[in-house]
């Protein structure tokens, strides 16, 4: 039976439309259970009924006549019952009706099952027999099972279907496909696929003829790309700030990790050729950078992706690939990359559609930087036909309209013009303080992660750094760093924000971030030896680090030290113990180092309980909402099947904060926010009513923020969280939310448009 099973549904995920995979089901179900009839009935919505869309053994001059109205029947019964329908005689089960349509009253044995996805039902299969019987525990397992495995076929094979007719049609169509927000705005323009012309995974393997001229030539290959990254950074000097450029220089110096060529050329020295080893090393890197929880790290799996295929055209062509753009392009592909979009003049360039990708990948880093809207990770994005279709990008709603009606298209040139004001408008907040109309105010700090990331939050008016994540450094170097490598790099960071305060936060790697020097293996990451846990294990490594990074504050004087993944107090005496050692070793040595303000996150629910204790050990608190949420609701946000799940406004969340902030503040600690809920202008309005006294967020988010904390007075937010404190779900929390911007003429904060 599991052959069968494998069998029908990679034919039906080769179906090239809904139709031809209905028709797949229902001719391969009937012959492998040897009944008399299957059919598939569908879920229309609009016209409140049960479909029939396919059929063998009735007649097919039925398809899409007979219907059902919700509740109706045995499908209506499944379909309310949500689990299978087994009967010996259909006729018997009180809800039966009888069909003249499709002469039903021969057949009698009736087996059903609902084919569900993310808790919708999207249908019904029913397979039905003359004889009178129940079907066998085993058939009904089998029909049940290909009903749960296909729910994801059918909606791939809709989504393409839809999208093939739309395509078909002479009059313009108002089909709209969902993925995630990559940077807010709007963008009418038309569609210039991107590909690329290296398949990495099709690559053999080869044996060489020749090591040595075979490793020359790699190192051709990989000098080749350097140059052409290198040509990208001064294409973009003249729309970016230099510092922003390094994001380039990133990407260089991943190209340049001893892992990538090391790695490559063992592969070819063990006999295969420059090709087939690069792809065995890329593919090693992308594993490793897929299993990382955090999405900014996950992400680099693609940068990693698209180096490899560079690296792979240069050695297969010396000749780079010239292409050429139309004003208002639309760029499209199954996974943009921050390269590609540097290859497009950018007063071309107007949006960014990715199927892959989210709002932590160096595309969407990059477009934010550049004001351009971006949508990604489209679960059905047909990229192959869009080429040169007329799109509209809606990066606040993550909407993409493919060939608009009239209406769209006015619409959000409307809006365009109005997002153009907006952001002008926003620019004269840089230099304002975010104080609410009543007077309270409230300190605005940038989480950063790259070097790159420092011009953007000085320019958005970043009052400091509320969080600057230590892991970059470790994670592309194939050893661990020195500890004057790492004092240089945080004295960047430092010395580019002081004299206000920088948050650095210790070594947070282990579990899901896997240092390939320094591998761990569990069964779950995500709860394992991670964070503090393995800077306590091994005070080696957290002694340099805490050195390098006090070395590095030396007459700035503006550091803050947070510490992660913090599950109880004894951690923080062991962790407070080796800090003041490292102070102390430091100030016998002759350095001029300040002991350093020391905070903890509140990440893990067990620290919520924790605070008064804590407090007597610590000067400040800060709450990664991100993680909180997760643990907190038992919610892994990266898996599609539960990210719906995942909420930050959910009732137990907010109580959550509140509790740590009241605590807190009883002990005269203050307490910040470092997640993405401070960056939600939404979100921020609650923390603010909760006391919250200041917001770390990506520097994108900070003058929207801003513009929301002028706009309220601190009473009204706390009346705001006094209503949102006796509702019982996330989704009337933000309604109330939005409806509240909204009616502040602030609801360009949450929709395209003023």
């Amino acid at each position: 039976m599991l052959d069968i099973l494998r069998r029908i549904i990679q034919e039906v995920n080769r179906a090239p439309d809904l139709s031809r995979a209905l028709d797949v089901i229902v001719t391969r179900v009937k012959q492998a259970m040897a009944v008399d009839v299957c059919s598939v009935y569908l879920v229309d919505h609009d016209a409140q009924q049960y479909v029939m869309m396919a059929t063998d053994g009735y007649s097919p001059s039925v398809i899409g006549q007979v219907r059902l109205d919700f509740g109706q029947g045995l499908v209506g019964e499944v379909v309310r019952r949500e689990e299978p329908l087994n009967l010996g005689n259909a006729s018997d089960h009180p809800n039966f009706i009888l069909s003249s349509q499709i002469g039903e009253e021969v057949y009698h044995g009736f087996l059903g099952v609902p084919i569900i996805q993310h808790r919708a039902v999207l249908g019904v299969l029913v397979v039905r027999q003359r004889e009178r019987r129940r079907f066998a525990e085993q058939e009904e397992t089998f029909l049940f099972t290909l009903g749960a495995q296909l729910a994801g076929a059918i909606s791939h094979a809709e989504a393409s279907g839809d999208m093939d007719r739309m395509l078909r049609e002479s009059d313009e169509s108002r089909f709209a496909l969902k993925g995630v927000s990559g940077t807010p705005g709007a963008a009418v323009g038309r569609a210039h696929v991107v590909y690329p012309l290296a398949n990495l995974d099709a690559i053999p393997d080869r044996p060489v003829q020749d090591v040595n001229a075979e490793i020359a030539g790699f190192h051709a290959a990989i000098a080749a790309v350097e140059r052409d990254m290198r040509m990208m950074s001064a294409r973009m000097v003249d729309v970016l700030p230099v510092e922003d450029i390094a994001l380039f220089d990133a990407l260089i110096l991943m190209l340049r990790s001893e892992n990538l060529i090391d790695g490559t050329i063992d592969g070819i020295r063990a006999g295969n050729w420059a090709p087939g080893a690069l792809r065995k090393t890329i593919s090693e890197h992308v594993s490793a950078f897929e299993k990382m929880e955090d999405p900014y790290l996950r992400e680099r799996a693609g940068d990693v992706r698209d180096l490899g295929r560079r690296v792979i055209e240069r050695l297969q062509s010396s000749q780079p690939v010239t292409r050429t753009y139309a004003a208002n392009t639309i760029l499209v592909g199954e996974e943009v990359s921050a390269s590609q979009l540097a290859e497009v003049p950018a007063n071309l360039l107007v949006g960014v559609v990715s199927a892959r990708g989210s709002s932590a990948s160096h595309v969407a880093i990059l477009a934010r930087a550049l004001g351009i809207p971006a949508v990604m990770g489209f679960d059905d994005l047909p990229v192959a036909r869009l080429e040169g279709q007329e799109l509209v990008v809606d990066g606040y709603q993550a909407r993409l309209f493919v060939r608009p009606s009239e209406a769209i298209r006015k619409e959000f040139k409307r809006l365009q013009r109005e997002e153009t004001e907006l952001s002008n408008e926003l620019q004269e907040l840089v230099s304002l303080p975010a104080e609410t109309l009543d007077g309270f105010r409230v300190s605005l700090y940038a989480n950063t992660g790259l070097l790159t990331d420092i011009t953007p939050s000085l320019r958005c008016g970043a009052e400091g750094v509320g969080l600057y994540r230590t892991e970059v450094p470790f994670l592309i170097r194939d050893r661990f760093p020195g500890e004057e490598e790492q004092r240089r790099t945080y004295r960047q960071v430092l010395k580019a924000f002081a004299p206000a305060p920088v948050t650095v936060r210790t070594l947070d790697v282990g579990g899901d971030k896997i240092l390939s020097y320094f591998p761990v293996v569990e069964d779950n990451p995500f709860l394992g030896w991670r964070g503090i846990r393995i800077s306590l294990d091994h005070p080696e490594i957290f002694l340099a680090q805490v050195r390098a990074i006090m070395r590095a504050s030396v007459g700035l004087n503006n550091l803050r030290l947070l510490l992660p993944m913090i599950s109880n107090v004894a951690e923080i005496d062991s962790a407070l113990g080796l800090i003041k050692r490292a102070h102390k070793e430091l100030r016998d040595d002759g350095e001029d180092v300040v002991f350093p303000p020391v905070g903890v996150m509140i990440e893990v629910p067990s620290t919520i309980y924790q605070v008064p204790a804590m407090s007597q050990r610590v000067d400040f608190f800060s709450i990664g909402t991100n993680d909180l949420t997760q643990y907190l609701l038992a919610v892994d946000r990266n898996n599609a099947q539960v990210a719906a799940l995942y909420d930050s406004l959910h009732p137990a969340v907010l109580r959550a904060i509140h509790q740590v902030v009241r605590a807190a503040h009883a002990a005269d600690r203050p307490v910040s926010v470092c997640g993405e809920m401070a960056g939600d202008p939404a979100s921020a309005l609650l923390l603010l009513g909760m006391g919250i006294d200041s917001l770390s967020m990506s520097a994108a988010s900070l003058l929207r923020v801003k513009w929301a904390v002028r706009s309220f007075g601190l009473a009204q937010m706390q009346a705001l969280l006094e209503e949102a404190d006796v509702l019982e779900d996330g989704a009337a929390v933000r309604a109330l939310l939005h409806r509240s911007l909204d009616e502040a003429g602030l609801g360009g904060l949450v929709r395209a448009g003023r």
